[in-house]
């Protein structure tokens, strides 16, 4: 059960927050006041798409918080566990969502930071929510083959339909590819050929030019590293007047000041310390300056290897791992072309196994459908007979879908009969939105007791009808609403007056701003809601009295 709402500076509202309670939680306001920013707000903690227009003018941000009271929190708490979330506390979950006026935004799942697509997940296991632009969709023949899904709980085996389905789709694909005209073959296979051998020929290896580069710069030096090597060894150890001839008759001499004072000690070891350096750095000298080869053939070499691969990089890449992937793709495709006719034969017995494997996931999913079919047409017929279609009929048809679709082997049309005497027709050819809003409404009550949804939320379900109609569709909310939490935004009296609490939005004007707040009602100031509703802004005592009975008609 969603407990508490709370919206900060989202268009109109300016910090609101709605105490929503059990059974039927009626919205009501004059046009324009600001209804539809609380449904706003619950499709953006559902994870919907956000903009930067919807923060409230001058504010940096805007935050949407929601709280669920859940009764069974194993579902969310196991949509948690896989993500590395906390799970709840005693059924308490908290969402929350943040837009920025710069754009980019934050979500949070019980004030831990989560992604949109978990919280679009978890939201459409707590709410059902219905807009008034969502009547639509129901004509459309996808969204009849999801409702049918989703009544017959087909997710394992729609699944796995998809998944054969992809494959299959990327099979066909392949062929395709396969039987795609490719010009001059025999010039292709040439030029691919010649591409391959020539970066196996030179045989590029990573590191290898970086190695030779260094080389090369040594080699091509090579006179004048040993002629400044040579001067270094000499200046070190190897003359008369060397770095360690020079200083030999001082280490004697400090080893022999050692014994005889103390402090002494400390310079002999540190002369000791870098006369040996000397040494040992004129012994790596002479060890380097040994491997040192001025020879011309290597340089030769050296030269060529680097032009080499200069010109690999120009024609292939400009990296050793650019070069071989060329080299890679070219032979993949060099082996597509040569044995093209084998590698059509492959694909199509593929296609041909996927093609039974897809018949026989269809097939499994189709008889989860039929079985719901047989379900759920009686009862959204039932729903409608409480909506004022007394003789309604509603039905379901099945039929096979050629060729094979993404959602199934079949298609599905949702079909209609208002009146005794009518043929059944399928929705998108009924013409009365008062009659499409019924049965939508129709729908989502039944598919909500089904899935266990334990919040409902209509946008003006109510819309285009009237009279007897509006007292039906307010008895069915408020009938609705003793199996789940409903939130319902209305403009009729009818529905108003049989929700168990009512909540009105206002807009004002202060200081320059306009203000839109969310109020709770009293029972009396019930009374004149739902009179303004049905006199306009002067509630006469006529309109008072009409609002009184129609409350107390619905608490009866």
């Amino acid at each position: 059960m969603l407990t508490l709402l709370r919206v900060k500076n989202l268009a109109l509202v300016e910090d609101a927050s709605v105490a929503f309670q059990p059974g039927l939680n009626i919205i009501t306001g004059e046009t324009g006041a600001g209804k539809s920013i609380l449904i706003g707000a619950l499709y953006l903690l559902l994870g919907e798409r956000a903009t930067t227009s919807a923060v409230r003018t001058g504010e940096a941000q805007c935050v949407v918080d929601a709280t669920f009271r859940l009764e069974d929190p194993r579902v969310v708490d196991a949509a948690l566990a896989e993500a590395g979330l906390d799970p709840c506390e005693d059924g308490l979950l908290i969402l929350r969502r943040i837009v920025k006026a710069a754009g980019g935004g934050q979500a949070f799942v019980n004030n831990t930071p989560v992604t949109l697509p978990l919280l679009k997940r978890l939201g459409a296991g707590l709410v059902d929510l219905h807009g008034p632009h969502d009547h639509q969709s129901l004509f459309q023949p996808a969204c009849q083959l999801d409702i049918l899904d989703a009544f017959a709980k087909a997710d394992k085996e729609r699944a796995a339909y998809a998944t054969t389905f992809e494959h299959w789709q990327a099979l066909l694909a392949r062929r395709d590819e396969l039987s795609a005209d490719v010009g001059d073959l025999d010039a292709q296979i040439d030029l691919l050929s010649y591409r391959v051998k020539e970066i196996d020929d030179a045989a590029p290896v990573a590191g290898e030019e970086e190695e030779v580069r260094s080389e090369q710069q040594t080699v091509g030096h090579a006179q004048r590293i040993l002629e400044l090597g040579q001067m270094i060894v000499q200046a070190a150890s190897e003359d008369d007047a060397s770095a360690l001839s020079i200083l030999a008759p001082a280490r004697k001499a400090l080893d022999e000041l050692a014994r005889l004072m103390p402090a002494a000690q400390d310079w002999s070891r540190a002369l000791r310390t870098h006369t040996d350096a000397i040494a040992t750095l004129s012994a790596a000298i002479q060890r380097e300056l040994a491997d040192i080869d001025g020879d011309p053939a290597r340089l030769e070499w050296l030269d060529t290897r680097l032009a080499t691969y200069d010109k690999l990089k120009r024609k292939y890449g400009g990296s050793v791992d650019d070069i071989l992937a060329t080299r890679d793709t070219a032979q993949a495709k060099l082996n597509d072309l040569q044995n093209r006719d084998r590698q059509k034969a492959d694909v199509e017995k593929e296609i041909a196994a996927a093609q039974d494997e897809l018949q026989q996931r269809g097939l499994a999913l189709r008889k989860r459908r039929e079985a719901a079919a047989k379900k759920l047409a009686p009862a959204i017929t039932a729903e409608l007979k409480a909506l004022g279609f007394e003789h309604g009929a509603f039905a379901i048809q099945l039929q096979p879908a050629d060729p094979p679709a993404a959602r199934g082997i079949d298609r599905v049309e949702f079909g209609f009969a208002p009146n005794v005497g009518e043929p059944l027709r399928p929705l998108r050819a009924i013409a009365s939105s008062g009659e499409i809003s019924r049965v939508m409404l129709g729908i989502k009550v039944v598919l909500a007791e089904a899935d266990q949804i334990p919040l409902l939320v209509f946008d003006e379900i109510d819309a285009n009808v009237g009279g007897e109609t509006a007292h039906a569709v307010g008895r069915k909310l408020a009938e609705t609403a003793r199996r789940c939490q409903v939130v319902a935004i209305t403009h009729l009296p009818p529905v108003a007056a049989c929700g168990t609490h009512q909540f009105a939005v206002r807009k004002s004007v202060a200081a320059g701003r306009t203000l839109t707040e969310v109020l709770p009602l009293s029972p009396a100031e019930r009374v004149e809601e739902i009179a303004r509703m049905l006199g306009g802004r002067e509630s006469t005592s006529v309109a008072l009295r009409h609002a009184a009975e129609l409350l107390a008609a619905a608490l009866s």
